[in-house]
């Protein structure tokens, strides 16, 4: 279920700071904790996580202001989703799932502006109806087949560069999805979210963009298997 919050709220969100934040911070706990193929160490984070609380703090002061660039705003919930996952992980560490968790996208832990939200809010009211399908190939749910988690943050300036990157990295990731010239397996994300991506022949054109194998236009379309396994 996903908690409702009023456009005004969320507006007021964005009327805190007119600047991109500085994310260096959050690009050096990234690189010291994520590896290249997007594994967290969630265990010596947590034991020496007082630069990352402090990265927290910055950022539920730091919510961008409504007249900043789209990119602006996009990076900074971005960064807000996937920082806030690590730390509902942490906080709950050790643990085999996310879902081992009471509906974690539905608590209200991530303040913001002195507001409590969710990983919901920030998904399905904030980044979803910006209307960029790649977000679901950035934000990160703490699990084996999510997208990986990047050792560096979104910057609004390199944004639509790093956006086609993850977006590139996770279609072609046999992992997550197994594409053929005749059928597909995808993941279950563009299930959930298919309302985000474009319709039939459209959606295969989509594939096609970021695909290395290039997919006929009536391939068969099926999904696979979600694993919710922490990403650690």
């Amino acid at each position: 279920m996903i908690r409702f919050f009023t456009l005004s709220l969320i507006i007021n969100f964005w009327a805190v700071n007119a600047q991109p934040l500085d994310y260096s911070l959050w690009t050096e706990i990234l690189q010291k904790y994520v590896s290249d193929n997007g594994a967290v160490n969630y265990k010596y984070l947590k034991n020496n996580k007082s630069a990352f609380e402090s990265y927290l703090k910055l950022l539920s002061a730091s919510a961008p202001n409504e007249d900043c660039s789209v990119d602006i705003k996009k990076a900074y919930w971005i960064n807000v989703y996937n920082a806030f996952t690590v730390q509902l992980i942490i906080e709950n560490y050790p643990l085999k799932s996310i879902k081992d968790l009471r509906r974690p996208w539905d608590q209200s832990f991530i303040e913001i502006g002195g507001e409590k939200i969710t990983l919901n809010t920030i998904e399905h009211k904030i980044l979803r109806p910006m209307g960029d399908p790649r977000i679901h190939f950035a934000i990160v749910c703490a699990s084996q087949s999510c997208p990986k988690l990047l050792n560096h943050a979104y910057e609004p300036s390199t944004l639509e560069d790093q956006l086609k990157n993850v977006t590139t990295v996770f279609i072609n990731d046999p992992l997550k999805n197994n594409i053929n010239k005749s059928s597909v397996k995808i993941s279950k994300i563009f299930k959930w979210f298919k309302t985000d991506f474009p319709k039939r022949e459209a959606f295969i054109a989509f594939l096609n963009s970021y695909s290395n194998i290039k997919i006929l236009a009536q391939a068969d379309v099926d999904y696979l298997n979600y694993n919710w396994g922490l990403n650690e």
